[in-house]
């Protein structure tokens, strides 16, 4: 089966039209106001309106009210919630929204936050990226592709980090994960994609057998 496919990061409506033409599975709208990739609610509501059934639109939220976040998933139709700070297992059971949980991969002892999530009711999943002291996410830090194989046979995970249309199909092969996430990886500049670099990062995902 081949991974499925996250673009991350989308903050206009002809990047989200590349990556649906490319055939991407899933996109990814930004609710964290620090990040470079941050969307308005009335943005990310226009381009789901437009999307075609089985493209997922997922929400990336870090360290938000759970309030705040079950309004913008309702406001936006949003499928997904990527709880990507330090959200607690008790968060992610009582948000009321099927959770994909980021876990930033530091060494070994990050398993024990994934054992932690797993089995939670509502938890659907797991989005493995980087470590970095500095940010929550979209670094463009590899993870620990050693790390997160063994994360993914216990698992289903999206891997994140790093990845573009050069290194893509080597992780897949060597992580087997459910599914891939790419935000910088295939950007012009923070926030705005390639389009070239968008349909040369799906090319080589499918390519993976």
């Amino acid at each position: 089966m081949r991974p499925k496919i996250k673009i991350c990061g989308i903050t206009n409506a002809e990047d989200a039209q590349i990556a649906v033409d490319a055939g991407a599975d899933a996109l990814g709208f930004i609710f964290y106001s620090q990040s470079p990739r941050f969307v308005e609610i009335q943005t990310v509501k226009s381009i789901v309106d437009q999307l075609p059934p089985f493209v997922l639109p997922i929400g990336v939220f870090v360290n938000e009210e759970q309030t705040m976040v079950q309004n913008i998933m309702d406001a936006c139709g949003l499928a997904l919630a990527q709880l990507h700070g330090d959200e607690t297992p008790v968060y992610c059971e009582t948000l009321g929204h099927p959770v994909l949980k980021g876990i930033r991969l530091r060494d070994r002892s990050s398993f024990l936050a994934l054992a932690e999530y797993k089995g939670r009711a509502g938890v659907r999943g797991f989005l493995l990226d980087a470590f970095s002291e500095s940010a929550y996410g979209g670094t463009g830090t590899m993870a620990d592709w050693d790390l997160a194989a063994d994360a993914a046979k216990a698992a289903p995970i999206l891997l994140a980090g790093g990845l573009t249309p050069e290194n893509v199909q080597d992780a897949i092969q060597r992580v087997r994960p459910y599914g891939v996430d790419v935000s910088s990886g295939v950007e012009a500049s923070p926030g705005q994609k390639d389009h070239a670099k968008v349909q040369a990062f799906m090319k080589a995902s499918h390519l993976v057998t």
